[in-house]
Formats: structure tokens, sequence, C-alpha cells
């Protein structure tokens, strides 16, 4: 089947399941490095995949898709809840392969993001998506990047046979807490998200170490190393989710090594060609938040997230601003702005966890549990801790480094690298790739500051919060931006963006 065969119908389809899918953010594809091969379609190779970011950060480099907008439950903070009156529609697995392929063969994506409502059954839902990846695999020998999310409810052996077939799966949390899950989503519960989460997680320790790898999946920046780091050996079984989390196999609740024992023989490595295997989840797997929905706070967010890399070793969590789409007395209202900069804080803490050693409770805590609105996290940290500067560049450890202000992993390294070399002054630093504008605070080279700045915590921020304004106000005001669709048609005239707002008023236009 091929796009240029179809009809209207396959393409209305397209236009119904693409824009459904737009509210989903958990879909990135980094983590994979297979190479294509004479005969195959496609490669999941680090090189080809994630160039494109729409401007609000997600990748639309993938096909991303709903099988389909049928739901049987009805999530009131869902576009596609059941009591919606919405356009909907289903593919085919066919029609999906057909798509898949032949965007691929146009150039138009380089992988594909699954997901879908939940249709008669978790079960029936799981099977189609399960029919779309061996065809795709099998059939087409399509071997380019596949994300796919798991129903929960959905038979664990369904969701094994499609861990064999992904690169990557994802359960949403969908929400921090219980109470809130039952509040606006009473058909789901911690209990069947967690669960299904476990048992995938000891999927990939089963084939890791089959494949000779270890357990844990491998950490960017030596974030495994930190003396501090939520990565580091025995932080592991720290559990801040609360509910069922533990493993779930035939309706008992097991160890990590029963529930990597029960499930040992059936996961792993599956041999497909005599010199190539294929590994369970090779990329691992992700979940999405989303904030603003509920009340909980920044610092609940956090924790949990924090929670969610200790105990399942996830290896993204995703964060969405709800959109007030439904009209519900538990929900914000339809007119309110979607909390976009509340957002960005939490993805600029979630980097600080996974690639700065930092941890949730030092970023936040219940005196104090929400981020600053005018300072990101770090710079925010550090004016609280002034205790901890001034840093001397040519003596401080990289875990030190990473904790100033302007001073990102690369240019930390760099710095390492450098100073072996002989001392380093603040040009030196600029080549680097420090950022001096908000550096300069809290470092010295040669025992010497950039400027004679007092360590006072207003003086500084006052000079930090001048500099982030413009940044937060973008961030806030993105109607001038909009989210790329298959369909758009590039002759329209674009609105003018925020820089053009800005040139405008500085008379550069």
């Amino acid at each position: 089947m091929e796009i240029g065969q179809g009809t209207a119908e396959l393409k209305e389809k397209l236009r119904i399941l693409s824009d459904a899918a737009k509210y989903d953010a958990a879909c990135t594809s980094s983590g994979v490095d297979r190479p294509g091969k004479p005969g195959t379609l496609g490669n999941a190779s680090a090189a080809g995949i994630c160039h494109s970011f729409a401007s609000d950060g997600r990748c639309i480099s993938l096909l991303k898709i709903l099988l389909t907008n049928h739901c049987i439950y009805d999530c009131k903070y869902c576009i596609n809840r059941r009591s919606n009156d919405v356009e909907r529609a289903a593919f085919t697995p066919d029609e999906v392969c057909a798509l898949t392929i032949e965007f691929y063969r146009r150039n138009y994506i380089e992988g594909l993001f699954l997901s879908s409502g939940v249709m008669k059954s978790p079960d029936h839902t799981m099977a189609q998506v399960y029919e779309v990846l061996y065809k795709l695999r099998e059939v087409h020998q399509f071997r380019g990047y596949i994300h796919v999310k798991a129903i929960p409810g959905a038979d664990m052996a369904l969701i094994d046979q499609i861990g064999l077939l992904a690169d990557r799966m994802s359960i949403n949390l969908e929400l921090p807490t219980a109470e809130s899950l039952r509040s606006l989503a009473p058909h789901k519960s911690r209990q069947t998200i967690l669960g299904p989460m476990r048992q995938i997680q000891a999927g990939i320790v089963d084939s890791r170490l089959s494949m000779g790898q270890t357990a844990r999946l491998e950490r960017a920046y030596g974030a495994k190393s930190f003396s501090n780091g939520i990565f580091r050996l025995g932080e592991q079984q720290r559990d801040g989710l609360g509910g069922s989390a533990g493993h779930v196999i035939d309706g008992r609740d097991l160890s990590v090594g029963q529930a990597l024992e029960g499930y040992g023989g059936r996961r792993g490595l599956v041999r497909r060609e005599r010199n190539e295997i294929r590994t369970y989840v090779p990329a691992g797997q992700s979940t999405q938040i989303i904030v603003g929905a509920t009340p909980e706070s920044d610092y609940h967010m956090m924790m949990v997230t924090q929670a969610l890399y200790q105990k399942y070793d996830l290896k993204r969590v995703f964060f969405s601003a709800y959109v007030g789409i439904n009209e519900d007395s538990a929900l914000p209202a339809p007119g309110e702005k979607p909390p976009l900069l509340r957002e960005h804080r939490l993805y600029q803490a979630d980097w600080l966890l996974r690639f700065y050693g930092f941890r949730a409770e030092e970023l936040l805590s219940e005196d104090k549990p929400n981020f600053n609105v005018f300072l990101d996290p770090k710079c925010d940290w550090a004016v609280r801790h002034l205790e901890c500067f001034p840093v001397e560049i040519n003596l401080a450890a990289y875990e030190l480094l990473l904790r100033v202000p302007g001073i990102g992993a690369k240019s930390a390294r760099r710095i390492i690298q450098a100073r072996r070399m002989g001392k380093l002054d603040f040009p030196d630093l600029k080549k680097l790739g420090v950022v001096l504008k908000r550096a300069h605070y809290f470092i010295t080279c040669g025992g010497r500051q950039m400027y004679p700045v007092k360590l006072e915590e207003n003086r500084i921020t006052a000079g930090l919060i001048s500099d982030s304004q413009k940044k937060n106000w973008q961030i806030e005001h993105q109607e001038s931006f909009r989210q790329l669709s298959l369909f758009d048609d590039m002759k329209l005239e674009i609105p003018p963006t925020v820089e053009d707002f800005h040139k405008a008023a500085a008379g550069q236009l």
C-alpha cells in the first residue's frame, strides 16, 4: 500500500490522528546507535535522529501519530476522552506501516512515535500496536527508530513482545500523586502504571546483563560518579512515589530478583540473523507528567521525578504544561494560559538532576516549594548558598565547577583539560564557552574577581534578574509560535516572532 494509491479517507485519518498526538511530549529518540544495512530501510544512529525541533521544544523528525483517538476512558484532562465530541478515526496496522515507510522514503521523518487511545480494551489496542511493529520490522525490514507508548492494564506478555521490537517504550505517569490520578483519571491507578514500568525495567536489566553490560543505563557526563548525585551506587532503592511500585507478575508482588528470574526466559536477546541480535527496549523507557492540572508544587514534582530516575532507571521524565481544552470543575478554566515558564523551570531542574549532580531536596523544600519565577534553578540555588562561593577556577573540582551558574558540563570539562597547560584567566574562560555575565559573580581566577562585586544575595539577584527577564518573557509569550504540522502551508505568511518585535523596538527593522 502506498500513499499515492490511498484514498481521501486515509489523508483525513492522518490529519485527525497527527493533530490528536500533539499533546504528548515524551517523544525524543536519542539513545540507540543502530546503522542501516543493504536491503533494509532506515537507521537509528544518533547522527540521523532528532535533529529538528519545533519552537516549543518538541521533536518533529518522528512521524508522531495515534493509532486511534477512540477511547473507552474518560480522563478529565484528555482531549480524546470518551465524553468529548471530537472527530474520531482509527488506522489499520497496514496504514501505519505504509505511512511510515512512504514518509521515510520521502525524507520527511527518521522514525515513528506511536501512541493510542484505548479502543475496546488495553489488550486489543496493544495487539494492534504489536502488529504495526512486527510488520515494520519483519515484513518491511524497517530499522529506523520506533518509540511506542504502552497502555496501562495491558497483558504483560504483549508488552514484552513489543519491547523486543521497539527502541523506546513509555508509560505516562500523567499526574504526580495517586490522589490526583483518582480525581482526574479514575480508570487508571498507580498499580497499573508502575507495575508495567517496573517489569519493563526488569526486562531492560535482563537484556543488558545478557549483553555483558551494566544493569543500569549509562549516564552522560559522569553522572554516576557524582558524590551526591541521584545515580550513585546505593541511591537506587529510594522511593518517593507512594502507592504500589513493586513488580507484578501473575498478580503477585515480587522483588527485583524474582521479577528478573520470572521473565528471564522470555526476554533478553532475540537473534534475527546470524550476526544480529535485538535487545529489549535498548533506548530505555520514559514517562510524562502533566504540569498545572492539579495543585501539586514544584517540590513534589521534582521529588517524584527523582524517585522515578532512582527506582525505575528511566531515561527521561518529560513535563507537559496543561492546555485548558476541557471544561471541568476539577481543572483550570479553559481560558487560562498553559504554565510554560513553570514547565521550562522543571526541565531546567531535571537537567540539573541528570547531568550536574544536584538533588531535588537541594533545589526546593517544603518551606520553598516552587521555583523562582525570575531565576533559573541553578542561579537560584547559587544565590541562596553564597557560602560556597567564590570558586577558584584553577583549583576547583569538576563537581564544584558544575554548580557555578554560567558553567555547563562541556565548559567544565574544557576547564579541567585547559588548566593542565597553565593558569586560566577570564578571557580564557570566554573562549572555553563560559557565560561570564552569570559566572563572574561566583568565580575567581588566580584569586581575583572579574569585577569587584560583594557577595550579597540582593545585589547578585538583581544583576541576574535583569539578564533573564527577556528570556522569561519569550517563554511566557509564545503566541507567535506554533507547533509544526504535516499539513502546514509554507506559502502562508509567517507571523512576526518575538525577536522581530525586539528588533522593531530597537529600530533595527
